[in-house]
């Protein structure tokens, strides 16, 4: 009788990918098949009730022997990638910094909270993490970071994030500071644009980066860097400067959690070259993943072109940040008293 082909045991690669829909293709099985790809990242268009997302997330983490990590962004606010069906209406950051000028232990509270309601629901959903929290200063000028920071003062933003990613471990989820060491200063978009931050490194590291170091690896286990230019510091963006992740992040800020570059579809990150220049650029300075969004041709072509060896301390970095114990379903979840208490309390600042 013919034994049955057995899957290798694939380890995490460093590509993180997107996927098109509701449901997985045959194009997309093979390539998150590939040896480079290492997670997945969810949009909005992924999402069209939670039995469906359910399902999504099932086909992705059966689509290999080790599950590929999955991710989305789901800060609150205006970021908040899944809204109907069930999920609830979490609140923009900016909303605890507020409340936190009135009552800071009761902003804690909720931001504890709110990060459990946010990992909770993900996770009855099949997905592991969410890149949370925004550690960015509100300086009032950034268009694309906005209300989405916490707070000006940097002991704010540490302790309202501190909080938040308390929630999150709650529910089992690992947490992703961005966008290192700071978007807030620069009012150009990433996204649209290259923003340049022309401070010094002391006065950066003083306050923007601040909530890095306070926070460390334990709290905090993966960071995503800027792409954003810091001439006084280094000619490159953030996220592909040995100066900034190596030397900054890792050596002088003693950080040894996943570092991942921030889509390498960005504008931003446009002048490192093609994506093959961008990713070599993000993986030599030190970041362990790289994203590739909505564009799958550029994700294709990355892979078929990329010759690295992913390192085993990024490897074993990325397998941390995996949840630690299952999650109840949603059904479950929903008839939990932590869950309903929690989704009473933060519902002070977003009604619903």
């Amino acid at each position: 009788m013919a034994k049955k082909k057995s899957r290798a045991v694939l380890p995490p690669g460093p590509v993180m990918v997107d996927v098109a829909g509701y449901a997985l293709t045959k194009e997309e099985k093979k390539r998150l098949r590939h040896p480079l790809v290492g997670g997945v990242i969810l949009f909005a268009r992924n999402f069209e009730n939670r039995r469906q997302l359910t399902a999504l997330t099932r086909q992705i983490h059966k689509a290999r022997k080790e599950p590929l990590l999955i991710l989305v962004d789901h800060e609150g606010g205006r970021v908040q990638r899944f809204r109907e069906d069930g999920f609830t209406p979490l609140p923009a950051m900016r909303e605890l910094g507020a409340l936190w000028e009135r009552d800071p232990l009761l902003a804690m509270r909720l931001a504890t909270e709110a990060g459990y309601v946010l990992a909770a629901e993900l996770r009855a959903c099949g997905v592991d993490m969410s890149f949370t929290p925004v550690l960015d200063l509100d300086y009032g000028v950034s268009k694309v970071i906005g209300n989405r920071a916490f707070h000006r003062d940097p002991r704010v933003v540490a302790m309202l994030s501190r909080a938040l990613i308390q929630g999150l471990q709650l529910a089992g989820m690992s947490a992703c500071g961005k966008h290192f060491p700071g978007h807030g200063f620069v009012e150009a978009d990433s996204h649209h644009e290259i923003p340049v931050d022309e401070r010094p490194l002391k006065r950066i590291l003083e306050e923007d980066g601040a909530p890095y170091a306070w926070l460390g690896d334990s709290i905090l286990p993966s960071v995503m860097p800027a792409h954003v230019i810091y001439p006084k510091v280094d000619r490159h963006p953030a996220g592909f400067s040995k100066r900034w992740v190596r030397d900054i992040l890792r050596k002088r800020l003693g950080y040894d959690g996943v570092v991942f570059s921030d889509d390498l579809t960005m504008e931003g990150a446009s002048v490192a070259g093609d994506i093959l220049a961008r990713a070599n650029a993000a993986l030599g300075a030190g970041c362990d993943m790289v994203l590739v969004c909505n564009r799958p041709d550029l994700a294709d072509e990355l892979l078929s072109r990329l010759e690295f060896e992913h390192p085993a301390e990024s490897v074993a970095r990325i397998r941390r940040l995996m949840p630690r114990f299952a999650a109840p379903d949603w059904d479950t979840l929903q008839a939990e008293t932590r869950y309903q208490n929690a989704r009473r309390l933060q519902s002070q600042i977003v009604p619903g």
